[in-house]
Formats: C-alpha cells, structure tokens, sequence
C-alpha cells in the first residue's frame, strides 16, 4: 500500500483544520498557505471531504472550511478510505476484486490477508485528535 499525494495532502489538511479549529471557518488560502499546497488542488481534495460530510464548507466572505465533528471521532482509517478507495496491501483483497483463480493454491494469500488487518486495526485506532496539536496561547518566555 502506498498512500497517494491526495491522500497525504487529506490528512495534512484536516490536521491543520483540528489545530486551528474554532467557530469561524477556515479560508482555503490560508490553509494551503500553512501546508504548503497549490490552492487549485487543494480545492479538489476539500471538495471530496465536504461531499462526504467530513468537512463543512461555506462560500464567499467569512468563508472557508470547518470541521463538521470533534477531531477524537474522525478515525485517520476513514479519512485514508475516503481519498485512496482502498488499503489493501494486493489488488486480490480490494473492495469488490474479482476472485482470484489461484486463491485455492495461493501460499502467500493469508500473509497478505494478515497484513491487511494489521494496517486496518492500527489506522481504526488512530483519530485525527492523536495528530493534532493544538494551537499554544500565552507567551513562554524562558531565561
């Protein structure tokens, strides 16, 4: 499995919305601006997590994007899910892959299987809430 662009950028993004969360949205200026990211793609990528209802987005002035729950309920599973279709580590264990004619001689197939729910297990246990840091207020001056 290796995890796209698009997928990367996903979580970068809906990191940086959990660090600089509040009531107001989020402009997609400032956000790419923060993660370094062409603002044209990242509007590909904001419109995919709207769409499927991890983002909130409103348009024109006061505009931008939010966070449509707390970062503690998004598991990075789903969001990985929703950009890359697929974790799977073989195309044979993809959703909705065609049988593999040498399933019944295939050696390597529960190894496969096996890792499989180790990626599975381990990104389900994972919410953006882990990732995030949130923003630090207050001077720490140190002498």
């Amino acid at each position: 499995m290796i995890v796209s662009t698009k997928g990367r950028y996903a979580l970068r993004v809906m990191i940086d919305l959990a660090e600089n969360q509040s009531e107001k949205y989020i402009p997609l200026k400032a956000i790419a601006a923060r993660q370094g990211i062409s603002e044209k793609y990242l509007e590909n990528i904001l419109k995919s997590l709207v769409q499927h209802g991890l983002l909130q987005g409103l348009r024109g002035k006061g505009g931008g994007y939010r966070l449509t729950r707390p970062a503690a309920q998004y598991r990075i599973s789903d969001i990985l899910l929703l950009t890359e279709g697929s974790l799977a580590p073989v195309a044979c264990l993809e959703p909705g892959a065609a049988g593999c004619a040498r399933l019944a001689e295939c050696r390597t197939y529960e190894l496969w299987r096996g890792l499989d729910e180790v990626i599975r297990d381990y990104l389900d246990k994972i919410t953006l809430a882990d990732l995030a840091r949130p923003a630090q207020t207050g001077d720490h001056y140190v002498i």
